[in-house]
């Protein structure tokens, strides 16, 4: 027999909704009450109050639409948010198996009838009275009625509710075409699984459009909504089948099929290819899409994200998240199972996290290492935090040539570096006197923790908050060495400041969001900096910074990246090597790194560092493109003849002289004289501050002018600084600790040793 059309359909004589209800109460008690009175008053009992309800709400109701998010690109779709799974989509997009079925099997006579169907009413009253069972009356306009308009009444059995129902499907089909009502009703059901809607069923069970759908497979989804649990394949497939053969043979027997056609789909083998949704709606870097998820539903309040059918385009750049991700992977695969990696990259000239890692398994630990949500809240970042220091002290207006006690172990006045817990350096190396610049550059504890407590720590902790800190920190003496706990998100975004020439960006991971209707909501795509650094003060802290990477005592030379493109940044170690971490900058990207063990059981190999990480991921990022330089700016006017005889800084001590050492100075890590393959304390991954890779010798200074090297050429040399002598690059001075152990994620504010020099550099 061949298909006849759906939409070949008998007019309609419209009764209004009050008359129908009478009409139908009236046969329901000639029947059950012969000859009831108060019919009438009982009906306008009933539906009362519902003349007030405006039908056309249904096109908002029980169609949450689901909101997706993208990266920059616009069409990289990283996930896709809702509270239950809904597409709905167009008549013309389900295949015509879909409507048939679902007419010749919930409602036969849906073309027929205007709201109601009384010879289903009447075949269910007698069904019901004689006792045979219970048979549904429900047309398809009724059941959309219930799942919509009425469906805080939807457990309600009674005659009353009925009627209402019966009311408001007649409200209906006066406003709507029969083809507008069908369309909505299977946008709208439940088809198991938490799935609403034909073309999410189709998607959920067999990976398709719903216009795609075979006639044995459309069969089965019409059959689903009778009862979504027992007839779901998922849990039962001989009940899913019976109930399409059911749904086949009234196909067949209304016309829409031939015989051959439902005895042919009926022997087919129902074959499912599920598409099973995320449990968490994010399919791509799930670190980053859940750091935005988290960061829309908290800061946008009037955005739904889980029904606003939303499309969100975050500034994540595919290119760089992968270069991210790889470098992170293959330096986690070459220590040890226990150590996970975290990377935030940040444009400098608007503040887009353009990259963000932030652990190893999303589905085992959605701890973000990275932002620390999730019940990290961040981890030390060790002697990175030294740059927060140098700006504080660049502001004060003392140079960068300024001479500080670098010696080591150090008794510090007013601070809690006392006796035994005195403050060192890496493996208590004594560098003696030396400028900032080239306290920096090998990252003595001793040194920093005076030139802190010289300015106050106060000053130091305010130039981290404007540059973009928003860690609750506590003004420790060992603040400088970086002990408390900091995200690489934070850090990123405070290195950013002064690749920029001190103008501050907030981080920010959603570039444009909009509505379900294409209406643009929130808008960052022409972002306001703040200045919080003058030029000159950024120019000068970059140009310290630089050394770290692009001197022979630096410890992050293996930070130069191969294009000869300038870098600044710092390396950085907390105690007993249970965190390591790289912030580097160039023009192009903020980049901040870090490794350790997520839940402090195993510490990293000594001397291991992430400044190699940082190189791996910009290469990568860089290739093909012409290095750039630094904003550029005169010295900053700087204090003439600054001197703080307290704490050493500025202070000039005449020591022994010693024979000098030239060592030669190169930007190229594989040409260094210490970069031997064979051993590891001179592989390009020693100790930040470490610059002598025999601890047991105690470092000893260089003769002549020692670490002056013309900073002072009135300052004799120190014979317990080591001078020139390169350390091997890639790690941080950890310092030595008289009380060793792991640093917790949420650290106990040292009380009596401030940190004494155990956190890193």
């Amino acid at each position: 027999m061949a298909s006849r059309s759906i939409k070949n359909r008998p007019s309609i004589k419209k009764k209004h909704p009050f008359v129908a209800v009478l009409y139908v109460l009236t046969i329901l008690f000639a029947v059950t009450v012969a000859g009831a009175v108060g019919v009438y008053a009982l009906a306008a009992s009933w539906i009362e109050g519902l003349d007030e309800i405006d039908v056309t709400r249904v096109e908002d109701m029980n169609t949450a639409r689901p909101s997706e998010m993208y990266a920059a690109d616009g069409t990289t779709l990283l996930a896709r948010f809702q509270l239950e799974s809904r597409e709905p989509v167009g008549l013309s997009q389900i295949s015509d198996y879909v409507k048939e079925g679902t007419v010749a099997t919930e409602d036969e006579r849906f073309y027929e009838h205007n709201g109601y169907d009384l010879k289903g009413i009447m075949r269910a009253a007698y069904v019901t009275l004689t006792g045979a069972g219970r048979e549904g009356a429900s047309t398809i306009t009724q059941q959309f009625v219930r799942n919509t308009l009425l469906a805080d009444e939807m457990n309600d059995i009674s005659l009353k509710r009925k009627m209402r129902e019966i009311y408001l499907a007649v409200k209906m089909e006066e406003t709507y075409s029969k083809d507008s009502i069908l369309l909505m009703y299977l946008n709208t059901i439940n088809y198991g699984n938490g799935t609403y809607g034909i073309q999410a069923a189709s998607q959920l069970y067999f990976s398709k459009n719903a216009s795609d759908l075979t006639l044995a497979e459309a069969a089965a989804l019409v059959g689903i909504p009778q009862s979504p649990t027992y007839n779901n394949p998922f849990y039962s497939m001989d009940n899913c089948i019976e109930r399409r053969n059911l749904v086949l043979n009234r196909m067949c027997s209304n016309g829409y099929i031939s015989v051959e056609e439902r005895n042919a789909a009926q022997a087919e083998e129902l074959v499912l290819n599920p598409s099973l949704p995320s449990t968490t709606g994010i399919m791509k870097y799930p670190y980053f899409t859940s750091y935005v998820r988290d960061l829309v539903s908290n800061n946008y309040q009037q955005i739904d994200l889980f029904t606003g059918g939303l499309r969100i385009i975050t500034t994540l750049d595919v290119d760089t998240q992968e270069a991210a991700e790889n470098a992170i992977r293959t330096k986690e695969e070459s220590i040890s199972p226990a150590i996970a990696g975290a990377l935030v990259a940040i444009d400098p000239a608007n503040g887009y996290v353009r990259a963000l890692v932030g652990g190893k398994d999303f589905e085992s630990s959605q701890t973000n290492l990275a932002t620390g949500a999730g019940g990290g809240g961040g981890r030390p970042c060790g002697s990175s935090f030294k740059t927060f220091t140098l700006v504080a002290a660049l502001e004060e207006g003392i140079s960068p040539e300024t001479i500080v006690d670098c010696t080591s172990p150090a008794d510090i006045p007013e601070t809690e570096y006392k006796d035994d817990k005195a403050l060192k350096n890496i493996d208590n190396i004594n560098y003696g006197y030396r400028s900032i610049k080239r306290a920096f550059a090998v990252s003595s504890n001793t040194g920093f923790v005076r030139l802190q407590e010289a300015i106050g720590r106060a000053k130091v902790l305010a130039t981290a908050e404007k540059m973009g800190i928003t860690s609750d920190l506590g003004a420790y003496a060992s603040l400088t060495l970086g002990e408390q706990n900091v995200t690489m998100l934070e850090m990123a975004d405070a290195y950013a400041t002064l690749a920029n020439g001190g103008i501050h960006y907030d981080a920010q991971p959603v570039y444009q969001i909009y509505d379900y209707q294409g209406n643009l909501v929130v808008d960052n795509s022409n972002p306001e900096g703040t200045r919080v650094l003058t030029q000159e003060v950024a120019h000068a802290a970059v140009e310290v910074m630089k050394t770290v990477v692009s001197t022979a005592e630096g410890t992050g030379r293996n930070a130069s990246l191969p294009n000869g493109q300038p870098v600044a940044g710092k390396t950085g170690t907390s105690t007993d090597y249970y965190d390591i971490t790289f912030c580097g900058i160039t023009p192009q990207m903020s980049v901040a790194i870090w490794f350790g063990d997520p839940f402090n059981q195993e510490a990293l190999p000594a001397h291991l560092g992430a400044d190699d990480v940082f190189r791996t991921f910009m290469s990568a990022v860089l290739e093909g493109q012409a290095a750039q330089e630094f904003p550029t700016a005169k010295d900053p006017e700087y204090k003439k003849d600054y001197n703080n005889a307290t704490y050493h800084v500025g202070t000039v001590t005449p020591q022994t002289q010693q024979p000098t050492a030239t060592v030669p100075v190169t930007n190229d890590p594989a040409a260094d004289p210490d970069d031997d393959p064979d051993d590891p304390d001179k592989n390009g991954e020693g100790n930040e501050g470490g610059e002598n890779s025999n601890p047991s010798t105690n470092a000893p200074g260089n003769s002549g002018n020692g670490d002056n090297n013309g900073e002072n050429p009135n300052q004799p040399g120190n014979s317990g600084d080591p001078g020139d002598t390169p350390p091997p690059s890639g790690g941080d001075d950890p310092g030595t600790s008289p009380d060793p152990g792991p640093t917790t994620p949420e650290p106990e504010p040292p009380a009596s040793n401030g940190g004494d020099g155990s956190s890193e550099d």
